[in-house]
Formats: structure tokens, sequence, C-alpha cells
């Protein structure tokens, strides 16, 4: 996320719940990274003490909490991590999101505001899916993936924070070309996906909740640490 802001995703290991951690009044800071000292990484198992939920559809999945609350327990090793993948995926996007996953223009996905029960997901690719970089209208390059369900082919934003520079805004050209060469010869790939917040592409468009793809998870490296 632009302005020094993340995101950040996990699942709940006692109900298989999708969690998104949030902060009660402003987004997340970058310094609550592990590079930073902070508690999130890839693949670490965290307590967010206690955390409250405020679900407002499609993200069900919110829950508010206090960082002074959150304690590190330890890093998951790479087949636990994996093996919870392989265990919550799915094989098409309408079976994470709903019929409420529509077409918004070509290859571009997304649902109504306020409509759907769910706003994160993994998905099991039909095919490798293709990484590359774009370029906005605004001239600025953009991290994106042409992906395939056997139902629904989207062409989708991707937030993955390691295919970016230490800005965490700057897409970096390098590490794309690495992570698409490893989809192309990985014998498996699943990949976190959800809805953004509002957004619309210009001023005399709807605001829509536009389908993202999140994080990149290989089978030969199920953890890829930011570093």
């Amino acid at each position: 996320m632009h302005g020094g802001h993340i995101c950040v995703a996990g699942v709940d290991l006692e109900t298989r719940r999708h969690v998104r951690p949030m902060l009660a009044a402003e987004m997340l800071p970058f310094y609550l990274l592990a590079r930073y000292d902070g508690p999130f990484e890839m693949s670490w198992v965290v307590d967010l003490g206690r955390p409250r939920p405020v679900p407002e559809a499609p993200h069900v999945e919110d829950y508010v909490f206090v960082p002074s609350q959150v304690k590190v327990d330890r890093p998951a090793a790479a087949h636990e991590f994996w093996g919870m993948l392989e265990e919550l995926q799915q094989p098409s996007l309408r079976k994470i999101f709903g019929v409420e996953l529509h077409e918004a223009g070509r290859n571009r996905y997304g649902t109504e505001l306020g409509r759907g029960t769910a706003s994160l997901g993994f998905l099991r690719p039909a095919t490798p899916p293709d990484l590359y970089i774009a370029q906005k209208r605004n001239g600025k390059p953009q991290v994106r993936m042409r992906l395939r369900d056997g139902e629904i082919e989207a062409d989708a934003g991707v937030t993955d924070l390691r295919l970016y520079g230490d800005d965490h805004a700057t897409a970096d050209a390098a590490r794309v070309r690495a992570v698409a060469r490893g989809i192309e010869q990985s014998r498996g790939v699943i990949l976190g996906v959800g809805l953004t917040r509002k957004f619309r592409t210009c001023d005399d468009a709807p605001y829509l909740h536009w389908l993202q793809v999140n994080n990149i998870h290989l089978l030969e490296t199920p953890i890829w640490p930011l570093g």
C-alpha cells in the first residue's frame, strides 16, 4: 500500500478462518513488518491478544487489534505452511467470493459495495498464472497477473509486498521476473487472493471491491520472506 502503509492477512490456526488484522483509527504502518522489528512476516505465527471482530461485507475477516498486545510465537515450518495452504485452497474464484463476483471490464472482476461473504481466500489456479509488469495510465509500473480457474480468466493487480522495493510502492522488476520464472517451473502454485476496499478506476466509474492477488506461494519455496 502507498503512503508507508501495509495490509496483513492470516489464518486462525484453531478455526481455520481467514483474519485481516486492522488498527482502530488508521491503516497499518510499515514498521509493523519484521524487517523493522515488527511482528508480521510471511508464515510467522503470532498471538494478536484480544482482537475485536469488525466485519462489514465483503470484508468479514476484519479484526481490530492493539499492537502492544501482539506476541510472536514462532515461524511456521515450510511443510506446515504449505499444508495449511493446501487444506484451505479452493479451485475457483467463485468458490471463494461467491456469485457476487462479476466481470467489470475486460478480464477485470469485482463485487458491488457491501456485497459478498468473503474477501480473502486461497486459489489453486487451473494453469500457471502469468506475472508481469504493466504501465498504469499515470505512467507508473504496476505488478499484475493473468490467472485462470477453469471458469474465469482474470487480470488482477498484485499487492505482494515482496515484489516491491524498499519504498513498498515501486515494482522490483528483477524480482518480478525471477518469481515469474519460478511460477513457470513450479510443480504447484497457490495464490492468496482478496477484494480491495472500495475503489473506482476513474471519476465517472462506480466504486467496486476489486479482485487482487495478495500473495504468491510456490510448492518448492512456500516461504520466501521480504528480507
